[in-house]
């Protein structure tokens, strides 16, 4: 049994350590292995575990025809052509929800971090503006997380768990999902559902979490910003894909948005030609942008190389995986 480890064998090292591969064939290749690197190296491997931000196309299906598995190493997988891996009779599964816990903590982390004025607080101290920055700061007001209303575009494993970790502070929580809960979810997660036109026009902060798809791509846009409350906060830890950055740059600039903070920008690699680089100074006092590392915590990659092994064995076995995500109706 031969397994490409597609730009993971550093973590398949540091947290799959103590999984018993079966004497498993491991073949390292660079995230952005090519068709060719992947035929060179690995023709004749029958399992791939894949970066979830690596390019897995129709043409490296190819390059290993004896393919039977593609598995993401996270919970994304927009970057693999699932419709030409079910043509070729490849199964696709996911990581879905082991980095629920991990982006929840991560979004209502840069959740506070927004609305208590964290990073420009910290850097008025930094250059010797402590009490003018204080003052100021009791002047406009600094409210408490009860005074706020949150709404979570996306309701899944993560946006649950931020829900759940919010509930103790005494935030007003809405949704909206193409499909929703029963009411026994609801009360669980003391959430409230609401159509998405009123979230984004109601919300004091508007939270995304769902995935990249020709429906939710650059979903943030002008249009979508116009109709969010003036002085709203913006959230954003699921990908870069869903915003337009020129129109939330502007959206900030005008004082539509209170403030902005994202684990992911588009595109990546974040290069210098990125236009969040090049803000002016009184947009980046309002922005906090982290390296895409709220799904990347310890236990997040524990739980992920297990369920990659487990499901490596199951289809090897003849039995269905977990988190099969092309699976054919």
């Amino acid at each position: 049994m031969k397994v490409v480890l597609m730009g993971t064998e550093t973590r398949q090292t540091k947290f799959g350590y103590d999984i018993d591969t079966k004497g498993a064939e491991l073949i390292p290749v660079a995230a952005d292995a090519s068709p060719a690197d992947l035929a060179a190296k690995a023709a004749d491997a029958e399992y791939a575990v894949i970066d979830a931000i690596s390019l897995f196309t129709a043409e490296h299906m190819d390059a290993m025809p004896k393919l039977k598995l593609i598995h993401s190493e996270g919970v994304s997988i927009n970057k693999i052509d699932t419709a030409a891996a079910a043509e070729r009779g490849i199964i696709v599964c996911s990581n879905k929800g082991a980095n629920a816990v991990s982006v929840a903590e991560h979004t209502l982390t840069l959740i506070m971090a927004l609305t208590k004025s964290i990073y420009p607080a910290y850097k008025a101290v930094m250059y010797g503006r402590q009490i003018e920055t204080k003052t100021s700061m009791i002047k406009e007001g600094i409210k408490e997380l009860s005074d706020y209303s949150l709404g979570l575009i996306g309701f899944g494993d993560i946006a649950k768990e931020l829900a759940r970790m919010i509930q103790p502070f005494g935030t007003k929580v809405y949704y909206n999902d193409l499909f929703r809960p029963s009411k026994e979810i609801e009360e669980k997660y003391n959430v409230t559902y609401i159509e998405k036109e009123e979230l984004i026009a109601n919300c004091d902060i508007i939270s995304l979490h769902v995935p990249v798809l020709p429906s939710t791509e650059n979903m943030v846009n002008k249009e979508f910003l116009s109709k969010m409350k003036k002085g709203s906060f913006f959230i954003n830890t699921a990908r870069g894909e869903l915003m337009v950055n020129e129109d939330v740059i502007e959206a900030l600039s005008i004082g539509k948005l209170a403030g902005a903070a994202f684990d992911t920008i588009a595109p990546e690699p974040v290069l210098a030609d990125n236009p969040w680089l090049s803000i002016p100074q009184e947009i980046a006092d309002k922005v906090i942008i982290t390296p895409h590392i709220a799904g990347v915590t310890i236990n997040m990659f524990r739980k992920a190389y297990r369920t990659i092994w487990s499901n490596i064995f199951k289809v090897e076995a003849g039995e269905e995986p977990v988190n099969w995500v092309n699976k054919k109706k």
